[in-house]
């Protein structure tokens, strides 16, 4: 492995060359930091963090084992340089909180040093392994990140003895680096996961926006297809009742005449909601159409007042239209008489009892 230009420190003048601990602190930060750059997944952090880092601190193997959600179990998440033997049933392997160094590290929330594992009874189920993998000392330290211990790093070695001070510094400073790794991972997979989710639920969005937008469509359709239908055979009716008004077919008494009266008033207003009804729907698909023309103002508005109904009992219709001509107005003409007539009505169904004026101004 080719070692990374080092920063060269000068005192009076002179180099002062970095310790080998410090070197190896160095070396360790640089490679998970590096493992944190290069992987995906959390998990992948762990591994490849374990891969360069295990030569670092002088150990022959290494596992990463992370408390499995809320329960008192940890399953291996990472392992480094286990015999191949192994490997199979590796992913298979849970450890108890509390239970051997790794789960004792965690539960305790401290490094657990066994400098010579044949020499501590209380490993005795665990020498066996010890023995086969050639393992004579590890130490365990807790991933932890605040308040928070996502597991535990053990690094195995094939001599036995104490750990000096340097080396239980550098042993820190790798589990530090890699629980703020691994935090930092699991972060972006969330942030990355909940990017997905949101695209997804944008493109459910979009295609319910446009079911909506079909259906709309369909609905105006259909609304303008069912009034041209009605319109129809209405205006039939209303052709048949003044032809009855006009006693083609015949004298009418006043009985007769004043219930065709009802049915012509009654006909004309629903003619008025068919088109309005036409008018809307024409609005919505955005082929409404404005037709132009120069008119007077008080003819639109004398217009208006014939094709309005009468004023209700109680309320007086007051109008103030100028008897000079005044300056033309170009617009939609029918458009606005309909205006006019919808205000008209406003005004009859929110006035209880007084007047309604209408009148012309030119500001």
């Amino acid at each position: 492995m080719s070692h990374p230009p080092i920063l060269t420190l000068h005192r009076n003048g002179a180099p002062v060359q970095p310790t080998e601990h410090a070197f190896r602190e160095l070396m360790a930060v640089r490679e998970i930091v590096r493992a944190f750059l290069t992987a995906e997944r959390p998990e992948d952090v762990f591994r490849v963090a374990l891969e360069r880092v295990t030569p670092i601190v002088g150990a022959a193997f290494s596992s990463v084992f992370l408390v499995d959600g809320e329960s008192e179990l940890m399953r291996l998440a990472a392992a480094h340089n286990w015999p191949e033997r192994y490997r199979p049933w590796l992913g298979e392997m849970r450890v108890r909180l509390g239970s051997g160094p790794s789960g004792e590290a965690v539960r305790e929330r401290r490094a657990v040093e066994i400098p010579d594992v044949f020499a501590d009874a209380h490993l005795a189920d665990w020498q066996d392994v010890a023995r086969e993998l050639g393992v004579r000392a590890l130490v365990a330290l807790p991933l932890q990140t605040g308040a928070t211990t996502l597991g535990a790093v053990t690094f195995y070695f094939t001599q036995p003895g104490g750990f000096s001070t340097e080396a239980r510094s550098l042993l820190r400073i790798v589990a530090d680096q890699m629980a703020a790794t691994a935090e930092k991972a699991g972060l972006i997979t969330e942030l990355r996961r909940a990017n997905s989710a949101l695209v997804e639920t944008n493109a459910e969005l979009e295609r319910q926006y446009v079911a909506v937008l079909e259906a709309r469509q369909v609905k105006d359709e259909f609304l303008a297809n069912v009034s041209h239908e009605l319109r129809t055979p209405l205006t039939s009716v209303m052709g048949y009742v003044s032809l009855l008004q006009e006693g083609i077919s015949g004298p009418l008494t006043k009985e007769q005449s004043d219930d065709l009266e009802q049915v012509q008033s009654a006909s004309d207003r629903l003619l008025g909601l068919i088109d309005n009804l036409l008018d809307l729907t024409t609005l919505k698909r955005g082929a409404a159409r404005a037709r132009f023309e120069e008119f007077d103002t008080r003819d639109v508005v004398a217009e208006a007042l014939v094709e309005a109904p009468p004023a209700p009992p109680g309320i007086t219709l007051r109008t103030e239209l100028p008897d000079t001509l005044l300056p033309p107005m170009r617009s939609d003409r029918k458009k606005v008489v309909k205006v006019l007539i919808s205000l008209l009505h406003n005004a009859y169904k929110f006035t209880v009892r007084g007047e309604v004026s209408v009148a012309v101004d030119v500001r």
